[in-house]
């Protein structure tokens, strides 16, 4: 039976970066807008965080019963290394996504854009599908796609949405930078268990491109990232460059290094980091233009 610490160790706390620094930039948008929503702003991190923690119990359960998960490294799984139940880890999935689901319905009535509720049905189908389902589209080297989506455009132009009720160019440029980094993220993940992915039939987009290509994937990602902050300074502050700079340097040093697998757990909480204090940066900075 999995301990409390296991089970909060299971909900992948480093991964929770991904989901507030969307929020966090969607919402320094409204504030530089004159539209914040403080009430709208906390359903949307409401709905963002349940989504992550949703997902990765989701991953747990789904890679743990195709028995992809036995030979991982890195945090605990609950059910490749049969500490809980796999009909308790998928139950918890739910509640999570129900959660998000009632935070969700409750923007859509707040806002009254009913079609809010398709893009929410979408983010609870894309994250059960990752990993689970007879076709899951993490198996098949399309995780980054559905994360540049689903953890960079949908939640920062979302959750400045639901606040201005606008879209802006400056929105969707911004959100490609944190949807890029969170895709960051998702490679050093994938680059750590590339060999018992290549094992288990896992196809994730390390696995087909191989090490050498995965690692430079992971600096186009930085350097998306980059970019979009750059369009975003130009208009805003410079000194957001300074500090996004100072933050790449030790994890594309790992990365580039070739550090391997447990090895690579530094550069992915480092990069974890890095989406959190980009987020708020970038956040703040907009907020105070």
């Amino acid at each position: 039976m999995a301990t409390l610490g296991q089970w909060v160790e299971g909900s992948r706390p480093r991964t929770l970066p991904a989901a507030i620094a969307p929020v966090v930039i969607g919402t320094g948008l409204a504030i530089n807008a004159d539209s914040l929503r403080v009430d709208r702003a906390g359903l949307a991190l409401v709905v963002a965080l349940a989504l992550q923690v949703g997902v990765n119990f989701a991953n747990d359960y789904s890679d743990g019963i195709r028995g992809t998960d036995d030979e991982r490294v890195g945090p605990v799984r609950l059910v490749g290394q049969n500490l809980a139940r796999p009909q308790t880890v998928r139950l918890t999935a739910f509640i999570a996504f129900g959660i998000a689901c009632l935070a969700g319905l409750e923007l859509v009535l707040a806002t009254q854009v009913w079609w809010l509720l398709i893009i929410g049905v979408a983010c609870v189908a894309a994250a059960w599908l990752y990993t689970g389902g007879p076709q899951p589209y993490g198996y098949h080297g399309l995780g980054e796609v559905f994360v540049l989506i689903f953890f960079g455009i949908v939640p920062v132009v979302g959750t400045f949405y639901v606040q201005s009720e606008t879209i802006t160019l400056a929105a969707v440029i911004a959100s490609i930078g944190v949807g890029a980094l969170a895709c960051a993220v998702l490679v050093t993940n994938n680059l750590r268990d590339l060999p018992s992915d290549q094992e288990v039939g896992k196809y994730t987009l390390a696995v087909r491109l191989g090490d050498h290509c995965t690692r430079f994937l992971y600096v186009a990602c930085i350097a998306t990232a980059a970019i979009t902050t750059i369009l975003v300074a130009a208009s805003i502050s410079w000194l957001i460059l300074l500090a996004l700079a100072i933050l790449l340097i030790a994890p594309i040093r790992l990365v580039l290094g070739g550090a391997f697998g447990p090895a690579l757990i530094p550069a992915l909480k480092q990069t974890g980091l890095l989406v959190l204090f980009y987020g708020l940066g970038l956040g703040v900075l907009i907020a105070l233009a």
